[in-house]
């Protein structure tokens, strides 16, 4: 089935500031003055060695982002290497946690970061709090509106940081404050009577520490789907973005390590701006402050960016509740990014984020595992696949990247590692209960279908034989053993009668009914279901209904005919409007214009809303035959390109596999762009020799001077076959509720 999928909308300059600014965050800032206290200036042949360890991952990536250029990455990646069990989806959920925790530790950082140029806000706990949470909804509000948003954001951030970096290592390099030889082999003299070993375990250490700091390239494998020529430009982006953070972290390593004596360097978390008030002392520190605050910014755009995007794919592969994968109206995953601020919101609010930051490194570290795990396994699934980019020196790459990932988890913190053991446990558990209830939810389902249950109720009029009627519920019903079939006659008794009329009255209606049955009863015979009889008084026809539903809970479906005389449906209060508006229960009304024998062949006009899901269910389950089957139509009213057009395709067969669990082999769907939709399902109900027209009531239905609304109205006059427009029951707040996605998604 074609998955709906995001729109293609990041360009070359977006994607490598994605990648780049992306990368570029807070650590920078805490891991100079960490790495120098571990390996001196060795530091800086560290964080190199970190980068060129680090680009046997990226090229890794970018053949599967080309490969595979869809939402997700790793998880997308995992998926199709090694199925869509448990091994992807707790990839795919530790990768979206990890992102969603770390989103929230930037937030945090960002408004300690904050409170450096707002005096008194970083003394209030709530004021950090408030000013976190404000900044993750900001960014779940420009999310909401396009990806877009978010590259255009993260290109004048990515541009600043560039600039200000650039200046601060010219300004190191060129003040006579600034760089000097013998500052920087200040440390070498700490280490200098350790052994050997010591020495490479020290730079080990320190490649473990900066290793993590340089993988924000992965946000552009997560974006993929968003990305402009991917085939182009999702390699370009992740090298050239690596390339960028490889330089701008050594470079400022080496200008910080050289302007900072060891004694004062070794271990702090504000190396920066100690080093820029030395040479740049007249706005350094307050630029560096800024710098701060930016890198926070890119790090929470492109955190939340990958998490929104981690939980889509999650949902669209059914690893996680269908909802999240819902799209707006500007084809963005707006109920993963209502989520996913939700979530980074309270892990801000409730102080445990530097303790989920254990989780958030850890996290990644399986994550990149699996990834480069999947590589030769997709190559050995699909030799003979075109890849727009080819990793160079493969199987090369994958080793060193392998060993890197050894590497880290050797000299990771151990309590990093414990936090790991016990997420996956619990994504463990979480993944075979669900397996567990999906399962008995489908064996219930299965047996609930064949069993039936419940009584179809068919309005019996005295004037009409309903033997259409009983046809299309026997066929409704299918091979289901316990749903009744009821004949159902409201016996108008008005306040002047009095009880010896009334039962004069009811006595003449039985002797109709039994003529009745005696036509149809044959039917019910034949199809082996049981059809009664049930007489019911009341002053009104709509009363009678009512009465019944609210008396026997036992009623799955109200059939009813439309009227011989359509002038009656023009009445202000007519019948069927009344009983659609009051009735709690499904509703379907059939205008009969020569239906025969057996349906075989039905067109849905396929809007999105449960009516549509309940014509769609009901006809599935009448098309149960060989060589039966319905289409689906849906009508654009504007010129589609060839991605507008693949995108509602898709939302056609997401709304069908919404209503029936899947598209069952007989269902076609055609999409149409046309200005007039009535008269395109006129002319496909003329072309396409079909039995029946299924309609979903619209919202006309609640307007005075319509039945159903002009559409539904229109078409149950003017079609040249039988029609049948469905109702689904809904509360007054899952009917409000469901608009307001409406207006979202459309």
């Amino acid at each position: 089935m074609t998955q709906r999928k995001l729109k293609r909308q990041l360009n070359l300059g977006q994607v490598i500031m994605l990648g780049a600014a992306g990368t570029i965050g807070a650590e920078i800032f805490v891991l100079t003055g960490h790495a120098a206290g571990i390996a001196g200036p060795e530091a800086v042949l560290a964080l190199i060695i970190g980068g060129f360890l680090t680009l046997s991952i990226a090229l890794n990536y970018c053949e599967m982002a080309t490969f595979l250029p869809f939402s997700g990455g790793t998880m997308t990646y995992v998926g199709e290497a090694f199925g869509k069990g448990w091994l992807h989806f707790v990839v795919g959920s530790l990768d979206c946690l990890s992102s969603v925790f770390y989103a929230a530790l930037s937030a945090v950082g960002f408004a300690y970061s904050l409170s450096v140029l707002i005096p008194g806000l970083g003394s209030s706990p709530l004021g950090i709090t408030l000013v976190a949470i404000a900044i993750i909804v900001l960014m779940g509000l420009m999310h909401l509106r396009g990806v877009t948003k978010a590259g255009n954001l993260q290109i004048v951030l990515g541009m600043f940081l560039i600039i200000i970096f650039g200046v601060y290592v010219y300004k190191g390099l060129t003040s006579d404050f600034g760089f000097s030889l013998e500052v920087f082999h200040s440390g070498r003299k700490v280490f200098e009577n350790q052994s050997t070993i010591a020495h490479i375990g020290r730079m080990l250490t320190t490649i473990a520490l900066v290793y993590n700091a340089y993988v924000g390239f992965e946000i552009i494998a997560d974006d993929a789907e968003e990305v402009l020529n991917p085939s182009k430009n999702i390699p370009i982006g992740i090298l050239v973005s690596l390339v960028l953070t490889a330089i701008i972290y050594s470079s400022v390593a080496y200008v910080t390590i050289g302007t900072v004596p060891f004694d004062e360097l070794a271990g702090s978390e504000t190396a920066l701006t100690q080093a820029a008030s030395r040479f740049w002392p007249s706005i350094g520190v307050q630029a560096m402050s800024i710098a701060g605050i930016i890198a926070t910014l890119t790090s929470i755009n492109t955190a939340m960016l990958a998490a929104t995007r981690e939980a889509f794919t999650l949902s669209r592969d059914q690893a996680w509740p269908r909802m999240f994968s819902r799209l707006s109206r500007w084809r963005t995953p707006y109920v993963a990014i209502a989520g996913v601020v939700l979530v980074c919101a309270l892990v801000a609010s409730i102080g445990v984020v530097d303790f989920l930051s254990f989780i958030s490194s850890a996290g990644y570290m399986f994550v990149l595992f699996w990834a480069t795990l999947a590589l030769p396994k997709l190559r050995k699934m699909h030799p003979d696949a075109p890849r727009p980019f080819k990793v160079p020196l493969f199987p090369v790459t994958v080793i060193l990247a392998l060993l890197g990932g050894f590497l880290i988890i050797a000299f990771a913190d151990k309590m990093a590692l414990l936090f790991l053991a016990g997420i996956i446990a619990f994504f463990t558990i979480v993944y075979f209960i669900n397996k567990h209830l999906k399962s008995r939810r489908k064996a219930l389902a299965a047996l609930e279908l064949h069993e039936g249950g419940g009584r179809i109720l068919i309005g019996a009029k005295r004037d009409g034989a309903p033997e259409s009627l009983v046809r299309l519920a026997t066929q409704m019903i299918g091979e289901q053993t316990d749903t009744t079939l009821c004949l159902f006659r409201v016996v108008k008794t008005p306040i002047t009668l009095t009880a010896a009329e009334i039962e004069k009255k009811i006595a003449d209606e039985k002797e109709e009914q039994l003529k009745t049955m005696a036509r149809v009863g044959n039917l019910a015979i034949e199809e082996n279901f049981p059809l009664y009889t049930k007489l019911v008084p009341a002053t009104r026809v709509e009363e009678g209904f009512t009465k019944e539903l609210q008396t026997h809970k036992d009623v799955r479906l109200l059939l009813l005919g439309f009227p011989r005389d359509a002038e009656k449906a023009k009445l202000p209060h007519n019948v069927l409007k009344e009983i659609l508006m009051t009735a709690q229960r499904d509703v379907a009304i059939v205008r009969d214009k020569g239906l025969p024998e057996r349906v075989k062949k039905v067109l849905v006009s396929l809007g999105s809303g449960p009516n549509v899901a309940l014509g769609l269910q009901i006809v599935n389950r009448m098309l149960d035959h060989e060589g039966e089957t319905m289409t689906a139509l849906r009508v654009a009213r504007q010129e589609l390109d060839d991605e507008q057009y693949e995108d509602e395709l898709a939302k056609m067969q997401l709304v069908a596999d919404a209503a029936l669990g899947s598209t069952p082999e007989n269902l076609e769907f055609k999409l149409v762009v046309a200005n007039n939709a009535i008269d395109t399902i006129l002319e496909e109900l003329k072309q396409g020799d079909y039995d029946l027209l299924v309609l979903g009531a619209g919202e006309g239905l609640f307007q005075p001077d319509v039945l159903f609304g002009f559409f539904d109205d229109t078409l149950l006059k003017e079609s040249p076959v039988s029609v049948m427009v469905v109702r689904r029951y809904q509360t007054e707040s899952a009917y409000w509720f469901g608009q307001q996605l409406k207006k979202i998604e459309e």
